[in-house]
């Protein structure tokens, strides 16, 4: 796809564009923020050097959630900014791609639930369509490792097709989250991966705390977990990536936060065990088992490691 085609309509042009009210450069701007920090340089580098031929799937893995999905919309803006160059962040596309008004760009968020597949199957009409104004329609998945099985599978059948002018960005923490089917479609772009010995923020927090007096003491985790509404499947697989980032803190001799001490209480010769159980919880959550289930699982197989036991 040329970088050069030219869009199908300007975006003056677009269907009642006089009476619609676009959001400001600091409303859409904020959006794109943590795209544009100096660590994200060779990403940025990365999807320009796609842009006159992007590829069908781009999956970003590492960094931050913020970073992941900024980056996602930049992309978004890169392939259909007015100007030449990198996105401007300024003309009518970009700030309706900020403020997710841009009709081309669909996103699909992981971050508040599962990704349903009925979600995915609403998507296959508009695949075999030209962009409605831009010159790519853009499919953002963000935190794909929320797609169920079902959802998964029927995206790869959409993506055995090809699907002219469309172009689908997956947000995943570790490209492991997903199905290998689907990494293997895509190119990967890995953002600096984030210190695993800095400390969680805000209800993260109070999960890792939780776990760390549950592996010291016993208690308090079972009540946690079984408070309605306590974990959705996206929260569960942000709580086993906090056990994961305490466990190679641990590894790399820091221990920094109530959790990575914690696990200083896992003998060395059961690391690798804990290792095994992450990869478990995680490719639990990604079939829908029950994330309070799972959490309890791995909080239960955890305690007996630090005691130097291995459930069976």
């Amino acid at each position: 796809m040329p970088a050069a085609k030219p869009a199908k309509k300007s975006a003056t042009s677009r269907p009642g564009a006089a009476a619609e009210q676009l959001p400001g450069p600091d409303e859409a701007g904020a959006a794109f923020t943590p795209a544009l920090s100096a660590e994200l340089e060779r990403p940025r580098a990365v999807l320009t050097g796609l842009r006159g031929s992007p590829p069908q799937l781009v999956h970003l893995e590492g960094g931050s959630t913020r970073q992941r999905v900024a980056l996602a919309l930049w992309w978004a803006a890169l392939l259909n900014c007015e100007r030449e160059g990198p996105p401007c962040l300024a003309c009518p596309t970009c700030l309706r791609v900020g403020g997710g008004m841009f009709a081309d760009m669909l996103l699909l968020d992981g971050r508040a639930g599962s990704i349903k597949i009925d979600e995915v199957r609403a998507l296959r009409p508009l695949l075999g369509e030209p962009p409605r104004f831009g010159r790519a329609r853009v499919i953002v998945m963000a935190e794909a490792q929320a797609l169920g099985i079902e959802a998964a599978n029927s995206l790869l059948k959409a993506l055995e097709d090809p699907c002219p002018d469309t172009c689908f960005v997956f947000t995943v923490p570790q490209r492991e989250r997903l199905l290998p089917t689907l990494v293997s479609r895509g190119w990967v772009i890995t953002l600096p991966w984030p210190d695993p010995g800095q400390p969680s923020a805000g209800a993260l927090r109070e999960w890792e705390d939780a776990l760390a007096r549950f592996l010291e003491r016993g208690g308090g985790w079972f009540e946690k977990t079984a408070a309605k509404g306590a974990v959705d499947a996206a929260g569960g697989q942000e709580v086993v990536l906090l056990a994961q980032k305490a466990l190679a803190a641990r590894l790399a001799g820091r221990g920094a936060g109530s959790l990575a001490a914690s696990f200083a209480r896992i003998p060395t010769a059961l690391l690798p065990v804990a290792d095994e159980l992450f990869g478990r919880c995680q490719e639990a959550l990604q079939a829908q088992v029950n994330p309070g289930l799972v959490l309890d699982y791995m909080a239960t197989q955890l305690y007996a490691l630090a005691q130097g036991r291995i459930l069976r």
